[in-house]
């Protein structure tokens, strides 16, 4: 892959989490303090993303591998995207934000998916590729969630002033630069025309399904739904946990998550290629459940280094698990189901396993809630690290392990 096609990769990757970023992290502090949204509404706000994601494979299957390219799909969905995120920013009451929330991670999420597509299908060995090009989405979530904490709109005083709303219109901005950017990228054509008569299996992108005859992808893909569990609680109860225990400038801290991303996204070739995938896999669930061990345990006073700690393991167990199974992913999918296979592992990670887990969270932040408004958060979060530690001796106890070489 030449130079050039790198920086256009990259640059789709940065925009594409810099809009994410932009109004994720903050999603559940904005709803507790612009909407005075419950905990019970928050987790369904946050379970639009896994509606997204349990539609996306049927979306990508149905349109990026058998009708449209993908790029030009991608600019679509953000060029819409944009106007939706405006809705958002006019928004006064969850009632009229949920609905709008709901069609934008529907047409959001397929995109997770696409932007893997575009990537691989420039790559002649995706394996030692296509981190150098992913870790350009984590400094955009990065860049963005510093970008609020410089503005101060994540602030005790921002927050007062309701500034917080001011990261749906930067994300509408953003989302419309993609938009038309999108248009510009290396062509990513269909490869699943078919030549025959119509199935509605192959439309929908129901053949990835295949990948599940083969017992070691079928616990990755378990795995994968279970392991998402705990983290929703992370994404939903982070940023309002933080805020709560009176720790500042939250979201800029919080973004020191994805930093380490940036230096484990580069070190994961090495750790791949050197100790195979059912090690990388392993150590970040490890590091799963010592984060929330962490976070049980710290405090915004004397225990800030084990939050901060907590923060910092973000890089592993997003890089080793996720960039590792999108991999693993495209390596066991072929050519001709590259973007419905990154769709159906999207559909078991943001969707079905994040969707039981925000419903979960929710329910146990609102048992472990007191009459004064302040959550017993030690109880909150080692109910996730349980759950990690569970899934890990599930997947350690099953999944054999394999070399996994990117097609060709």
């Amino acid at each position: 892959m030449n130079f050039l096609t790198k920086f256009r990769l990259s640059l789709m990757m940065f925009l594409e989490f810099f809009v994410w970023g932009s109004w994720f992290v903050t999603l559940g502090t904005f709803l507790a303090n612009n909407l005075q949204a419950k905990d019970q509404q928050i987790s369904l706000a946050f379970s639009t993303q896994s509606f997204g994601a349990i539609i996306a494979p049927f979306i990508v299957g149905l349109i990026a591998d058998r009708y449209f390219h993908a790029q030009r799909i991608l600019g679509t969905i953000h060029l819409l995207g944009a106007g939706l995120m405006y809705l958002l920013y006019s928004s006064t009451d969850f009632s009229g934000f949920f609905p709008v929330l709901l069609g934008y991670m529907i047409l959001f999420m397929p995109t997770l998916a696409l932007v893997n597509s575009i990537s691989f299908n420039q790559m002649k060995d995706p394996a030692k590729e296509f981190s150098v090009i992913r870790v350009w989405g984590t400094i955009g979530w990065v860049s963005a969630g510093m970008l609020i904490s410089y503005l101060a709109w994540d602030s005790q005083s921002g927050l007062a002033e309701g500034l917080l709303k001011n990261t749906w219109i930067m994300a509408a901005f953003v989302s419309a630069c993609l938009g038309l950017y999108s248009f510009t990228l290396p062509a990513t054509p269909p490869k699943a025309k078919s030549t025959g008569e119509f199935r509605l299996s192959e439309a929908l992108g129901l053949d990835a399904l295949a990948l599940l005859k083969d017992r070691n992808y079928a616990i990755f893909f378990l795995s994968s739904v279970l392991i998402c569990i705990p983290l929703a609680f992370y994404y939903q109860n982070a940023s309002p946990f933080f805020t709560e225990i009176g720790v500042e400038n939250s979201t800029g801290k919080m973004a020191l998550g994805q930093v380490s991303e940036v230096v484990f996204m580069l070190a994961l070739p090495i750790f791949f290629y050197r100790f195979g995938l059912k090690k990388t896999l392993v150590v970040a669930m490890l590091a799963w459940a010592f984060r929330y061990v962490f976070f049980a345990l710290g405090d915004a006073d004397t225990g800030m280094w084990m939050l901060m700690t907590g923060i910092i393991l973000h890089g592993i167990c997003y890089d080793f698990f996720f960039v590792s199974g999108q991999i693993y992913t495209d390596a066991h999918a072929g050519e001709k189901f590259k973007s419905s296979a990154q769709g159906l592992i999207t559909l078991a990670t943001y969707g079905i396993g994040m969707l039981i887990g925000f419903w979960a969270a929710g329910q146990i932040s609102d048992y472990y809630l007191d009459p004064t408004g302040l959550h017993a958060w030690k109880s909150i979060w080692l109910i996730p690290a349980g759950i990690s530690v569970l899934v890990l001796l599930f997947f350690i106890s099953f999944f054999k392990e394999e070399k996994t070489k990117p097609h060709h």
